[in-house]
């Protein structure tokens, strides 16, 4: 064995076992989440006090666990995945009666037992025979993470529904291709093709394949995990880079700004945004929203900003506050394209362009000069 085996036969081992661990941890959060969802619907229906709560149960509980991952949002995704996923038992309860310690195999599975016996408005039974166009709940609860469940369960149609299960086993797609393929009506363009199966190759030709590091950075496995997104080691690109050197050089202008949040997450609908920089301004009394864009303006991204505008008015602006203020930063603009794309739109957005600071020619000469010495 030469340097060069040792070296591939470490990088295989390394990656085969990273796709484990990542695999085991998918299919634990799917399946905490299944049960989860289970404990919810049986208390909703059977629960010996379930009239005390109401409506408030998921907030309730929320409140009275107080752990991370497990809020009222998420609450209800349970609920949602287990009543969208019925046929899921069987597989639920083989894993519980391989794969749990004895103390929560034990609870787990005295709660399954009594699933047979659950009204069949609300599920079908474990033992019912598949429907051929019905996708195996084996290959759903071991090859479709639990991010991508979330947005079948959105989709209301069982057959369109399983139309994209089989898409997703097929061509291993990451989260965005398959909102992107549910966006774009996929499952419609394909009812309508003559030749189906070459408009599938077609679509896993250019579709984006997950990766074993996407599920690791997906914000539900580091909740799961019980991690902040900051214990995670994340690349350092150009963005955040200059995110940084932003928020330090407006605090350093004084003159009122107050710092709020880096990547400021907001919920719209079912949707998460992110706003790059967010201060408040003590002199203007109003929020100043900073988007930061690595290229040229593009009317989208005034769209962006005004959706983020009109979001913090509604919701997070008080009596005693002035209107907030956005702020758009591109490495460059036309005018004109401005004009045309914030017409109409909030009059305090405003586009500027700033400049990065390269290394000087010395220092690029130093840093080839080191590359080519190893």
């Amino acid at each position: 064995m030469n340097f060069d085996i040792l070296v591939h036969k470490i990088s295989v081992v390394e990656q085969v076992m990273l796709n484990e661990v990542v695999h085991a941890i998918n299919v634990s959060l799917t399946v905490r989440n299944w049960i989860l969802g289970y404990y919810i619907v049986e208390f909703e229906q059977n629960g010996e006090d379930r009239a005390a709560y109401g409506q408030n149960l998921l907030k309730n509980l929320e409140q009275r666990l107080q752990k991370k991952g497990l809020t009222e949002r998420r609450f209800r995704e349970f609920r949602k995945f287990y009543l969208t996923y019925p046929l899921l038992e069987s597989e639920i309860r083989l894993y519980v009666g391989t794969n749990l310690n004895h103390e929560i195999r034990q609870i787990a599975s005295a709660e399954l037992d009594s699933l047979g016996n659950q009204d069949d408005m609300i599920r079908r039974t474990a033992s019912a025979e598949l429907e051929q166009w019905q996708t195996d709940p084996h290959k759903i609860l071991y090859k479709i993470p639990f991010s991508h469940l979330l947005i079948l369960c959105k989709i209301e149609d069982p057959l369109k529904r399983a139309f994209y299960e089989s898409e997703i086993i097929k061509g291993c797609w990451s989260c965005s291709e398959l909102e992107r393929q549910v966006n774009s009506l996929y499952f419609e363009r394909t009812g309508l093709s003559k030749d189906k199966n070459r408009l599938s190759e077609i679509v896993n030709q250019k579709s984006v394949s997950l990766r074993p590091k996407d599920i690791v950075k997906n914000p539900l496995t580091l909740e799961f995990l019980g991690l902040q997104e900051s214990n995670v080691v994340m690349e350092n690109d150009l963005e955040n880079a200059i995110i940084n050197h932003l928020q330090h050089f407006l605090l350093e202008l004084g003159d009122g700004f107050c710092y709020e949040a880096t990547q400021k997450r907001i919920l719209i609908d079912d949707e998460y945004f992110k706003i790059d920089l967010v201060f408040y301004h003590r002199i203007l009394h109003c929020h100043v929203l900073v988007e930061l864009k690595t290229d040229k303006f593009r009317h989208e991204y005034a769209s962006q900003l005004n959706l983020y505008l009109n979001y913090y008015k509604n919701e997070i602006m008080q009596s005693s506050d002035n209107p907030p203020i956005g702020l758009l930063l591109c490495t460059d603009y036309g005018e004109t394209t401005v004009q045309y794309a914030t017409a109409g739109l909030d009059e305090n957005l405003f586009v500027s362009k700033y400049l990065v600071k390269l290394p000087s020619v010395d220092e690029i000469k130093k840093y080839i000069i080191e590359i080519n010495k190893r």
